[in-house]
């Protein structure tokens, strides 16, 4: 080519840059990237962050930009619907759906956790309440369950803790002996087990129970000033629950009861909704709790709740199908403002949740019409099953002196946390293993107790394995003295022996 040629084509390429119009990089669930070029670490020298879900998500997408196998999942009811923010809640969080007034298009998915897919709507479980905001800034998806609490504490327990609650892989039947030979291990777990074995365990209706981020968020404001949040959905139906002489009435009628009770509501023209309140929590002030606030199996007792909106869910999907089993949520799709907290559950769920989805629907899950965020979504994320990006041009990385189209948001840049200590392997200081379990037995109705008791004891009297079975009763004792020596009793072992167990226990 002569010189006069390159020149040409210089002048020409260089004309066409200044002809181009900036578009905000963003990840796939449309909220902006504030920083593409470097990744979260632990101070100026520290590990990489899992909690990165940028990173994480752009290293997802590379090793999955060929056609991956795909798996099943659990059963599920989804619903479309509004959420109006009622209070401005700029003041703790920049993110836009909060702006007083704001409407945003929401689609929840409410299902069970352990069964299958042909698994009744009736089953003692808890139950996955996950709302996905469809809002101006990208999807945010507040992933959460009808209990406020987990069962663990540390996402490294959730493989063993899931296989423990599934069917014995020789019989293929969920077997009490299995179950509460890993939770022995575990006494954290005392509050979640007394709550899903109360009649909480078996809500009456997806339309009539609450639903909790079980999680703290944070919540960061435009200063760049962040605090700890818990969100909670309070059913404006009110909260009803079966007891254990109704669930093979109902059962023996439907197995989808709660589907055929949320659809015909809705169709009915009697759209369910909810409140959705938020609990604040200052840094300064995290200290000041007996018990390590960020533990997924506690709850924030006299923390005052602030409404932030309600919901209402006022369609049914025109194809189940395409709606309600492929819709994919994930805690690790934020916008700005909204941001992970140091929860050890929350932190591995921001990678498990979207990689199970990468796995079952393929690298481009959220193209699907019912992930798709409402903004553009701009990115080099490329190739991979089902993609329909249209992405065009040579140049698919940034930054780039060909194309400089896509550039960060500076506003979406992550908070600052001030880090101490070393990198460990070491359990949370402050446990209280026990106590907020007697603190809900003792809040129970007298009839209320009387059915945690008949619930409980029927699963532990199949345990056959004395000191898994000794262990258990020594932790429901710890919580509240009452509660243990019931289901001593109720299962036929002495209860000096338990009370002596739960003595030598350390709270």
């Amino acid at each position: 080519m002569s010189l006069c040629a390159l020149t040409l084509a210089s002048a020409l390429l260089a004309l066409s840059q200044g002809a181009q119009t900036q578009q905000i990089l963003t990840k796939d669930n449309g909220a902006p990237v504030g920083d593409n070029q470097n990744s979260q670490t632990a101070g100026p020298n520290g590990p990489t962050l899992l909690q990165d879900v940028h990173l994480v998500q752009k290293l997802q997408r590379f090793d999955r930009e060929r056609i991956p196998e795909r798996v099943v999942h659990a059963t599920g009811t989804g619903a479309h619907g509004t959420f109006t923010a009622t209070d401005d809640l700029s003041d703790l969080s920049k993110a836009k759906l909060f702006a007083k007034g704001t409407v945003t298009p929401v689609f929840v998915r409410f299902s069970t956790v352990i069964p299958s897919r042909s698994g009744a709507e009736t089953t003692r479980d808890p139950r996955g309440f996950a709302t996905k905001f469809y809002t101006q800034e990208g999807n945010w998806d507040l992933v959460g369950n009808n209990l406020p609490i987990f069962f663990i504490r540390d996402a490294i327990k959730f493989p063993d803790m899931i296989h423990a609650l599934k069917p014995d892989p020789v019989t293929n039947v969920q077997e009490p002996e299995r179950v509460f030979d890993f939770f022995s291990h575990i006494p954290e777990s005392t509050a979640m087990l007394t709550r899903v074995y109360s009649n909480y365990g078996t809500p009456a209706s997806y339309r009539e129970m609450n639903g909790s981020s079980v999680h703290a968020l944070k919540l960061v404001n435009a200063k760049g000033d962040y605090v700890y949040a818990k969100f909670a959905w309070k059913s404006r139906q009110g909260e009803r629950n079966l007891r254990p002489q109704e669930i093979p009435l109902v059962q023996g009628k439907s197995t989808s009861h709660a589907t055929v009770d949320l659809y015909e509501s809705i169709k009915a023209g009697k759209f369910p909704m909810w409140d959705l309140t938020v609990q604040v929590v200052e840094p300064k002030d995290m200290g000041k709790f007996d018990f390590d606030p960020l533990d997924a199996t506690k709850v924030w007792p006299g923390v005052p709740e602030r409404k932030v909106g309600t919901m209402v869910l006022n369609k049914v999907p025109d194809n189940f199908f395409e709606a309600t089993e492929q819709v994919a949520m994930a805690p690790g799709n934020l916008v700005p403002g909204i941001e992970a907290s140091e929860d050890r559950m929350l932190q591995g769920r921001l990678f498990s949740y979207i990689d199970t989805q990468h796995h079952r629907l393929g690298a481009n899950f959220q193209s699907l019409p019912i992930n798709r965020p409402l903004v553009p979504v701009a990115n080099n994320h490329q190739d991979g099953a089902g993609n329909i990006s249209g992405r065009k041009g040579s140049v698919n990385y940034q930054p780039s002196r060909l194309d400089g189209a896509l550039v960060e948001d500076t506003n979406a840049r992550s908070s600052q946390l001030p880090l101490t200590g070393t990198t460990q392997q070491q359990r949370i200081a402050r446990t209280l293993n026990f106590r907020q379990a007697g603190e809900f037995y003792r809040s129970l109705s007298a009839q209320e107790r009387d059915d945690l008791i008949v619930n409980l004891s029927g699963d532990l009297k199949r345990v056959k394995n004395q000191d898994s079975l000794n262990t258990m009763l020594s932790y429901f004792w710890k919580a509240d003295t009452d509660y243990g020596k019931r289901l001593a009793k109720a299962v036929g072992v002495s209860g000096d022996k338990i009370g002596a167990l739960a003595a030598a226990l350390q709270d």
